[in-house]
C-alpha cells in the first residue's frame, strides 16, 4: 500500500466558511478538464474558451457550461437563448488561447481568418478542426457565485473521426491520444 502525501492549503476549517479562491484554484488544478470554444451567432456572435462544461443527461441530451457574470459571452448567451460548443483537438492549443484572449476583437472581426460554419439551428459558430460539436438551446440558468451555469437542451450533436483530444491539467494544455477506432474502420 502507498502512502499519499497530503499538503494542506489552509482551507478555513474552523470557521466554517468555503474554501478561499486561491487554495480552490489549487486544488481544481488537478482536475484534468476538455477544452471547448462556447460560440453565439447572429447579432451577438461570441467565441469564449471554456473549460467548465460538462454533460448532464443522455434523455434527454443535456449539458451545462459555467461563465462568469462579467463575461461578454454570458450576455450574448442570455440575449441569443443558444449556444454552440466546439470540443477541441490536440492540435488547438492556439485557437484556445486565441479565445481565451480578452484583447481580441470583438464581434464578427474574432472570426476573421478562422475556419467555421454556422450551424444549422442555432447559427452559433463551430469551428472546423474541432473532434466534436454540439449545438444548445438554453433551458434553464442557475447563479452561483461570480458564475452562472447555463443548462443547454441539445438541438444537434456531430463528431468528427478519430482526432486526439485538448485536455487542460495543473495551468497547462495537455494532448490526449485516442484509443477507439471509429466505427466502420
Amino acid at each position: 500500500m502507498q502512502s499519499l502525501s497530503v499538503q494542506s492549503l489552509s482551507v478555513q476549517e474552523s470557521t466554517g466558511r468555503a474554501p478561499a479562491p486561491f487554495p480552490l484554484r489549487e486544488v481544481m488544478a488537478r482536475f484534468a478538464t476538455g477544452v471547448v470554444v462556447l460560440s453565439v451567432g447572429g447579432e451577438h456572435i461570441h467565441g469564449m474558451t471554456a473549460n467548465a462544461f460538462s454533460s448532464v443527461s443522455l434523455d434527454p441530451p443535456t449539458v451545462l457550461c459555467c461563465v462568469a457574470h462579467d463575461a461578454v459571452m454570458h450576455r450574448a448567451i442570455r440575449s441569443a437563448g443558444h449556444f454552440g460548443v466546439s470540443v477541441l483537438g490536440a492540435g488547438q492549443e492556439a485557437l484556445a488561447r486565441y479565445f481565451a484572449d480578452k484583447k481580441r476583437p470583438l464581434g464578427p472581426e474574432q472570426f476573421d481568418g478562422l475556419e467555421w460554419i454556422a450551424g444549422p439551428v442555432t447559427e452559433a459558430p463551430l469551428l472546423q478542426g474541432a473532434t466534436a460539436w454540439l449545438e444548445c438551446e438554453l433551458s434553464d440558468s442557475h447563479d452561483s457565485g461570480d458564475h452562472s451555469i447555463f443548462v443547454g437542451d441539445v438541438v444537434g450533436a456531430t463528431r468528427a473521426e478519430g482526432g486526439s483530444g485538448l485536455l487542460f491539467f495543473e495551468g497547462a494544455f495537455r494532448s490526449i491520444e485516442s484509443s477507439v477506432e471509429p466505427e466502420g474502420a
